[in-house]
């Protein structure tokens, strides 16, 4: 009976955060206001204001997350409704995302490691913008810290939420392939659900990109992040 309110008052609380972030979002369009991160923030306060843990809400919330995997799957078919329009652009969108991918590892190493952060963080850094469950294994392979990647990974994420439709409309990116292809690379799984508020093709293209994008890390990584700190350091 106890799971049973918990379940309850977690999913309560998700939803209304959510619905609320995005009404809020509607009416000051600002980075700022982007429902992932005013959810999140607006959760983190009422657990810390009623002194709830983090754990008791994270096991209630478990049939909300539980259909993620589903929802991902369900990218599948818009992405069949719109598949002349991603064949058209296979070749530069698979160009655009090995290269995107390559970018944002390397970026994110040579930055850490030139503002002299322990190796550690250069390393778990380095794979912030794989999905998290890709990235905890990967972690090790590379001699990062699982805890603390996963860390970086949902805050990519979300910066990725917030700061992404802003940076891609100020450099007049518009093409909802181009635009499915950034959040996807960049910002998988929270990227890609904000690729999809903007539309099926975005959402679609956003979902690929992010799986693609991880196999690419994946086999990457512990061949370049090394090679990098042996040049940086």
């Amino acid at each position: 009976m106890l799971r049973l309110v918990w379940a309850i008052a977690s999913i309560a609380l998700t939803l209304f955060a959510f619905r609320a972030s995005s009404a809020v979002h509607a009416r000051f369009r600002s980075p700022l206001t982007s429902p992932v991160f005013l959810a999140v923030v607006g959760i983190m306060i009422v657990l810390a204001v009623s002194g709830i843990d983090y754990v008791p809400y994270r096991r209630g919330a478990e049939p909300l997350i539980a259909l993620l995997g589903p929802a991902t799957a369900a990218l599948a078919v818009p992405l069949y409704k719109h598949r002349q329009t991603l064949f058209a652009h296979l070749l530069p969108a698979i160009t655009g995302l090995v290269c995107g991918a390559m970018a944002t590892l390397s970026a994110a190493v040579v930055l850490a490691a030139g503002f002299g952060l322990a190796p550690v963080v250069v390393r778990s850094i380095g794979i912030k913008s794989v999905t998290a469950p890709i990235a905890v294994e990967l972690a090790p392979l590379i001699g990062g810290d699982p805890a603390l990647t996963v860390a970086l990974v949902v805050a990519t994420g979300i910066l990725g939420a917030m700061l992404g439709p802003w940076l891609l409309d100020r450099v007049g990116v518009r093409d909802p392939v181009a635009r499915g292809l950034a959040f996807g690379t960049v910002a998988h799984g929270i990227g890609t659900a904000q690729a999809a508020t903007e539309g099926e093709i975005q959402g679609a293209v956003a979902g690929v990109a992010m799986g693609a994008a991880a196999v690419v890390v994946s086999m990457s990584a512990p061949l370049v992040i090394p090679r990098l700190l042996q040049l940086l350091i």
